[in-house]
């Protein structure tokens, strides 16, 4: 039987860690949430969600150079330093940020809940399909954003140790800002489907 957690717990380091990370909870989410989320363990997560964040902003802005940041620079350099602040400096804090967020409404629904480690993991794991959403085809993001809510409410529900339900409601708000923003999910999903434009025009992001 292959084991995802190393001996002295947590999560096997460095690119190898990574790739085995993202392996895992895209084939076996629930294995790998049960057998790999370890309390005071949160780097190799924190980790996973910049390279996540890296990954996705390069596709982006490879495809889409003009998307950079507006800067009296080269655009190759415009693009070096528009994913280097995504992946280093916004990523970071939006994880903790609404890990924070996610704690609260566990406090609220999950009495025997893990800690803010644990739902810092879980948030920046879930994020894993998300490394396609910078392709520029509004149904890949569609589909990643929704695969990355659904792994975020599975991840709650057994690192947290609650139910479905109350896995749902403690992952909506992070789980909206994170995937429906933070990786363009609404924008996406109102061109998939126009008429979403009028029921809740707030989708356009």
């Amino acid at each position: 039987m292959t084991t995802w957690v190393e001996p002295e717990g947590g999560r096997e380091r460095g690119l190898l860690g990574l790739a085995k990370a993202f392996t895992q909870v895209v084939v076996n989410p629930r294995t790998f949430f049960r057998e790999a989320v370890s309390p005071g363990d949160q780097a190799p997560g924190l980790a996973f969600g910049i390279a996540v964040v890296l990954v996705e902003e390069s596709i982006r802005l490879a495809l889409a150079p003009d998307a950079a940041l507006a800067l009296p620079a080269s655009t190759p350099i415009r693009i070096t330093l528009t994913v280097a602040l995504a992946a280093l400096l916004v990523a970071p804090a939006a994880l903790h940020a609404l890990s924070a967020i996610q704690t609260l409404a566990l406090a609220a629904l999950a009495p025997d809940r893990g800690g803010v480690s644990e739902t810092v993991q879980v948030l920046a794991y879930a994020s894993a399909p998300c490394v396609a959403a910078g392709v520029h085809v509004p149904a890949v993001r569609v589909v990643v954003g929704l695969w990355g809510f659904c792994l975020l409410v599975a991840g709650t529900r057994i690192v947290h140790d609650t139910t479905y339900p109350r896995a749902l409601l403690a992952a909506a708000i992070p789980g909206a800002l994170a995937f429906g923003y933070g990786f363009r999910w609404f924008g996406a999903t109102v061109r998939v489907f126009p008429w979403l434009a009028d029921v809740l025009p707030w989708v356009h992001v």
